[in-house]
């Protein structure tokens, strides 16, 4: 019988043999499991097992404070088979193309405003969206009268870098045609004379662009979007605006920035008592330019919209374990169902009914 050290000698061995077997293995076990992975993922269209109709990606519920979890300001909104983005945050692009949402297909990008945060994303949407595509001309930006200017800094800013991809890999995989963006600027009716303006109508997809409430900025927008009878409306950065209340009536589903006081206030006594004194201001200011959760149900309420989604949440949220606190009395304001957006969320509504279709692309 073998004795209590022979035996866990025996078994020390084995485990040494296995370990070096798997180390010995674990290079070309690697790499085959790496070239079936990429198999599978590489070029994945999420799109193309979708039913016609209405759907939005969240591909960026942050917001300027950062986070390991959601990228800057970004939606992707899905007409049938065409492709737009509303605002374009810092790691939408990526994630657009880890949600496996084909971002050569882009037909156009729609800005809300022009803060840092819904726009510093916007080379790297540029970038991924041209190369490789048969794309014959530069992404479509819409947006209010600065979007000329801004992009023609984004423009600027990309021309060398354009210059070195097309010497490397030819006008065929980088074609300088389709490089960069094209603005296409429109104007907002005075502000209470409609406060709404038709900016996109073709193939059966409306876009329309709604005045909001994001002073200083006078022209922020939200947007709404209308195909084959179902309808979409995203709010961009506001406080209370009935403008945007009033145009998104009859909307199935509405997508509305949210920040919950109480935590602001919580980071703005945390800097004070740092001595960050001029942080701890922006953190006070911005209280007023956006809506509390129960801002953002009343709304929903308002409208007549029967499911709201949260986004662009402030502040951070660590986990899931806050979404209670985050949400307040949101609850109490709306009786449709609310969601805390998370990066990586589908909804969907089908064409022909009136359902909405909760999913996850990552």
């Amino acid at each position: 019988m073998l004795t209590r050290t022979k035996t866990f000698v025996l078994v020390l061995g084995l485990v040494i043999i296995v370990a070096a077997g798997v180390g010995l293995a674990q290079r070309p076990l690697g790499q085959a499991l790496y070239e079936r992975m990429a198999a599978g993922r590489v070029g994945r269209d999420a799109t193309a097992a979708l039913p016609d109709g209405l759907h939005v990606a969240l591909c960026g519920t942050g917001s300027p404070l950062p986070s390991r979890d959601r990228a800057g300001a970004c939606n992707v909104v899905i007409a049938g088979k065409h492709i737009f983005v509303v605002d374009s945050g810092e790691g939408g692009a990526r994630n657009i193309s880890l949600m496996g949402l084909p971002i050569t297909r882009i037909e156009a990008v729609f800005i809300t405003h022009f803060h840092s945060d819904h726009i510093d994303g916007l080379g790297q949407m540029m970038l991924l969206r041209w190369t490789g595509s048969d794309n014959t001309a530069p992404l479509p930006v819409y947006g209010t009268a600065e979007v000329t200017a801004v992009l023609g800094g984004f423009n600027a800013a990309f021309a060398t870098d354009n210059g070195y991809r097309t010497a490397h890999h030819g006008v065929v995989v980088a074609n300088p045609a389709s490089a960069g963006a094209t603005p296409h600027p429109f104007d907002l009716p005075a502000s209470g004379k409609g406060d709404t303006t038709v900016v996109y109508d073709a193939d059966g997809v409306r876009v329309t662009a709604i005045r909001v409430n994001h002073a200083p900025i006078a022209d922020a927008v939200g947007y709404r979007f209308d195909y084959k009878g179902r309808s979409i409306v995203l709010s961009g950065d506001t406080a209370v605006s009935p403008a945007f209340d009033a145009a998104a009536k009859g909307a199935d589903l509405m997508v509305h920035e949210a920040l919950q006081p109480a935590m602001v206030k919580a980071i703005t006594a945390g800097l004070d008592t740092k001595g960050a004194t001029k942080t701890a201001q922006i953190t006070r200011d911005i209280i007023n330019a956006h809506s509390t959760p129960e801002v953002a149900a009343d709304s929903a309420r308002a409208a007549g919209v029967r499911q709201l989604v949260l986004s662009h949440l402030v502040p951070v949220l660590p986990s899931r374990f806050f979404y209670p606190a985050f949400l307040g009395d949101a609850k109490a304001h709306f009786s449709g169902s609310i969601t805390v957006g998370e990066d990586g969320m589908l909804f969907s509504l089908p064409a022909g009914t009136r359902e909405i279709r909760h999913s996850r692309l990552f």
